[in-house]
């Protein structure tokens, strides 16, 4: 079965701003986030890539465009179920803010039972289901039309991508927030009929990363939406 390489979009607007983006319209990549982009190319340059898939949000669509630029003959997709979590009323908020709200508790501690408030809410649950279920879809495509040695990429989310990971590491979705993903990182999957292994998580190329958190003025908490990046 083919090899998944899950790449989170570059720094945006909103992970400069501190601020839970969600589905929100016109979040860009940032700065920092567009020199990311320009250089993922290069970094996959030596890899067979045969074809890539995105969340239909700008910031992620922004983190390819180079890609694609420099390969113009990968044949590109969107599928809305590689979109960032509903967060629902929690969308746009400060997530300074947010973490002075009861829920967030249960999403540190226990994301299973975490439903984001809101009629577009979203449970965690919910989010890696649909996730999950796009990979596998995915996974066959890419191996009827390429092959099962075939090796394609995905663009999406901090949470998307952790959740996406957490199943393929056999892990209850409540333990999810022991990953991290920072922006413009790859995570790559190695599907097989016994298994996936994951066999890169969260490699940016860079080591800004390890920095101690506490030491820069930030909290024990997971990020909720994923980590946002060295400064």
């Amino acid at each position: 079965m083919p090899t998944v390489i899950l790449v989170r979009h570059g720094r945006s607007t909103a992970n400069a701003d501190g601020v839970l983006a969600g589905w929100s319209p016109g979040v860009a990549l940032d700065e920092h986030g567009a020199a990311q982009a320009a250089a993922l190319a290069g970094r996959l340059a030596d890899l067979p890539v045969r074809a890539v898939v995105s969340s239909p949000l700008q910031r992620c669509r922004e983190t390819l465009a180079p890609l694609l630029a420099a390969r113009p003959e990968l044949p590109s997709y969107t599928d809305d179920r590689l979109g960032e979590c509903r967060y629902g009323d929690w969308t746009g908020r400060k997530l300074a803010e947010l973490a002075d709200e009861p829920l967030w508790q249960t999403v540190q501690r226990h994301p299973s039972a975490a439903v984001f408030p809101g009629e577009d809410g979203e449970s965690v649950r919910a989010m890696q289901h649909r996730a999950v279920e796009a990979i596998r879809d995915w996974n066959e495509r890419i191996e009827r039309e390429h092959g099962p040695d075939a090796l394609y990429l995905v663009c999406s989310h901090g949470d998307i991508i952790k959740s996406v990971a957490a199943d393929a590491l056999g892990m209850h979705l409540d333990l999810f927030q022991r990953l991290s993903v920072e922006p413009c990182s790859v995570t790559a999957v190695r599907y097989t009929p016994m298994r996936p292994y994951v066999v890169r998580l969260g490699d940016t190329g860079e080591f800004s990363g390890l920095v101690p958190r506490l030491a820069q003025g930030a909290a024990d908490d997971a990020v909720v939406g994923g980590a946002t990046g060295a400064p």
